[in-house]
């Protein structure tokens, strides 16, 4: 500690009002104790610290205004003023009304010979604040790379082990960044000498060609069609793959290599195969295949022009259920029915166009259960038209059980009980109508209704002439009139 060089010059003769305001002004704390540890005096710098210990200190002992760890430190202070040296800081905690203790940093100083000691203290909160808050950031921060660690020890466990051949190509500069073992030995190379090689590298003129596309279309579009990329000895043939991700601001190709085998004896497609292929896709129904999660792996063009699609790669991988008219419905009837039962017949349904348009459907469907991926199939019949020209179907009274049941999936529940509701009221009211000869009056109360309820339904089916000479109880055809019963 550095004191005044010349105080009694530079400070002159101070009075004792002048010197305790100068305390009070310094420190947030200020005590005098006598020789046994007894406080005499206090001052408080601010008011909201005098609230927060909330205590009566003048005439207590020091060390019963501390907590019992802080006791031992209290002895030290008016150990080190007693014997005048220099000024020490010890942290003492004081107890808090609100409960939690409150640091002080103390340092004591001896006044005059009759053992008094002046303890001036500084209020740490608002640094214990700052701490608890870098503990718990350095802590945060701690947690998450340790998360980081862990990831990227995963990540490169599942890189070194998998069998399937990667690579991992900077997509500005079309060099090797990583590769796997797995990788290095399908190529012949070892993994660090893949690493910084520009790929392609060591396939044919073709097959060089072919990947520069295709990384190409990956880097505008984000995906790409697989592809057969052969090596320059032209002994090996792989199914090239690509997808693109970034990382430290820098985009990367994800490269996936799957060798080629072509089994001995392996017989091309015969020639009556291809041609159904050829009406598959020609077909105006639409077909799609799916696997058993229900997204698409292929789409003839029916189905593409149904769905409102351009071309097969905006349809592939996605979910079936994203254009069938009621989502979270109809798909998961389907393969229910499919796992089940094998096949599906006659399906009614609705199909979404990308663009807002809608077309009646009937589906029919199979499971292919025995085939290296299990799948399945759908057909799509448009059947807007049928049911165009059959749409009074939907208005009228069903006959029977199985007329109603050919409704379900046409007609909404909600739209079907409404409309049959509505048949019923009218044909009640005109065999009402019919029975009293015309008569309002007598129909009304056959029916269980007041006349003017009885006039509203018949303005809303367009029944009987309102508009005439208003006599109510006049049958239209001029004959007459049965008396209102009152």
């Amino acid at each position: 500690m550095k004191t005044f060089k010349s105080p009694r010059k530079s400070l002159g003769s101070l009075d004792a009002e002048t010197t305790a305001g100068l305390i009070a002004a310094a420190a947030d704390v200020a005590l005098v104790v006598d020789r046994k540890g007894v406080i005499k005096d206090v001052a408080f710098g601010s008011d909201e610290l005098s609230r927060e210990l909330d205590v009566q200190w003048t005439g207590q002992s020091w060390i019963e205004t501390v907590t019992t760890e802080s006791r031992p430190k209290i002895d030290s202070l008016l150990q080190d003023a007693a014997d005048g040296g220099g000024l020490r800081w010890r942290q003492l905690n004081h107890a808090s009304s609100r409960g939690a203790s409150v640091p002080v940093m103390y340092s004591a100083i001896r006044l005059g010979d009759d053992g008094r000691v002046l303890a001036l203290g500084r209020d740490l909160r608002a640094v214990a604040t700052l701490q608890q808050r870098l503990i718990a950031a350095e802590q945060s921060i701690e947690r998450d790379y340790s998360r980081l660690r862990h990831a990227e020890m995963r990540y490169r466990l599942l890189f070194q082990v998998s069998t399937e051949p990667v690579l991992i190509v900077d997509a500005s500069t079309q060099r090797v960044v990583d590769s796997n073992p797995a990788a290095a030995q399908l190529l012949g190379e070892g993994s660090k000498r893949l690493v910084g090689r520009a790929f392609p590298d060591g396939f044919d003129p073709a097959g060089t060609r072919a990947i520069n596309t295709l990384l190409s279309t990956v880097r505008a579009t984000g995906r790409a069609e697989d592809l057969r990329a052969r090596l320059a000895d032209g002994e090996r043939e792989f199914l090239v793959s690509a997808s693109l991700f970034r990382q430290d601001n820098a985009s990367h190709f994800l490269v996936r290599l799957s060798p080629v085998h072509v089994e001995a004896g392996a017989l091309a497609m015969p020639r009556a195969k291809s041609r159904l292929l050829e009406v598959i896709e020609g077909l105006p129904d639409g077909i799609v295949v799916t696997g058993i999660d229900g997204r698409i792996l292929t789409a003839n063009r029916a189905f593409l022009d149904l769905a409102q699609l351009a071309t097969e790669e905006q349809a592939r991988n996605q979910s079936l259920e994203r254009w069938l008219g009621r989502p979270g419905v109809d798909l998961g009837v389907l393969i229910a029915n499919l796992k089940q039962h094998g096949s599906v017949r006659l399906f009614s349904t609705t199909l979404r166009g990308e663009y807002g348009s809608t077309a009646e459907v009937e589906i029919s469907a199979v499971s292919v259960p025995e085939s290296g991926e299990p799948c399945f199939g759908f057909t799509m019949r448009n059947v807007g038209r049928r049911l165009a020209v059959d749409a009074r179907v939907a208005r009228e009274l069903p006959r029977s059980v199985e007329q109603l049941t050919e409704l379900v999936g046409r007609v909404s529940l909600k739209d079907l009980v409404r409309e049959t509701t509505d048949v019923i009221e009218r044909l009640c009211i005109e065999a009402a109508l019919e029975l009293t000869r015309d008569n309002r009056a007598s129909a009304a109360e056959m029916l269980g209704l007041s006349r003017q309820s009885l006039y509203v339904k018949l303005r809303r089916y367009g029944l009987g002439d309102l508009d005439g000479d208003g006599d109510d109880d006049a049958p239209a055809g001029g004959k007459p009139a049965r008396t209102e019963s009152r």
